[in-house]
């Protein structure tokens, strides 16, 4: 039980937390590839990209840093080639572009920005359904109450319009979010870090440990 909570939790987490990061991530990719692209014949354009490509580097390493507790194996950090010794500024400014996995660290950014926030939306209504529900007998006879409610669904369904009906009707579907509720955001947060997995690791053979993310 104490294994199926730390799992819950850290699926929640996961989903949850990672859409705010997912946001950043797609500001900075969308933004640095718009604004470098489109003034790259102007020099400084080619500086936006290299400095977008950069941030997008140490986001994807926070998201490697979350998929090993999320998968319950290590990730692998695929290999950025340094700047050459006695690479002049330009060369070295210019560096992250000329990796392969920088233009996915990108692209990441664009495709999983959606993925995150469908996740993340998922998981939110779980929650909100099992507790709302589960509490339901708590204050749904106040709910019942009022006149505008007038017997909810259970009514419209044909169940009847006592409190009673009412209550009970709508506690059992947070029974119903509840058991739910570990397979469900389990799922969310496989389909988001099955993703990241595709998109920002390697295989183990080809292993470079993951640093921790460096903002410079």
């Amino acid at each position: 039980m104490r294994t199926l909570r730390r799992r819950l939790a850290t699926d929640t987490r996961y989903t949850l937390l990672g859409l705010p990061m997912a946001v950043a991530h797609f500001a900075i990719a969308v933004a640095g590839v718009a604004a470098g692209l489109g003034s790259a014949i102007a020099f400084v354009g080619l500086l936006i990209l290299a400095g977008a490509a950069a941030m997008a580097r140490n986001l994807a390493d926070f998201e490697r840093v979350s998929l090993r507790e999320v998968l319950r194996r290590p990730v692998t950090r695929p290999p950025y080639r340094p700047a050459p010794a006695g690479a002049g500024w330009f060369r070295r400014v210019m560096n992250p572009l000329v990796n392969g996995q920088a233009w996915l660290d990108l692209l990441y950014g664009i495709v999983a920005f959606p993925i995150s926030l469908a996740t993340a939306v998922v998981t939110a209504v779980w929650w909100t359904g099992t507790i709302a529900g589960l509490t339901f007998p708590l204050y749904g006879w106040i709910l019942a109450r009022i006149p505008e409610v007038d017997g909810g669904v259970p009514a419209l369904l044909g169940l009847g319009d006592s409190e009673l009906t009412y209550v009970g009707f709508n506690t059992l579907i947070g029974v119903l979010f509840a058991l739910t509720l570990v397979p469900i955001v389990r799922g969310a947060a496989l389909i988001k870090a099955n993703l990241a997995q595709a998109m920002l690791t390697r295989a183990s053979y080809d292993p470079e440990p993951i640093a921790e993310p460096r903002w410079a």
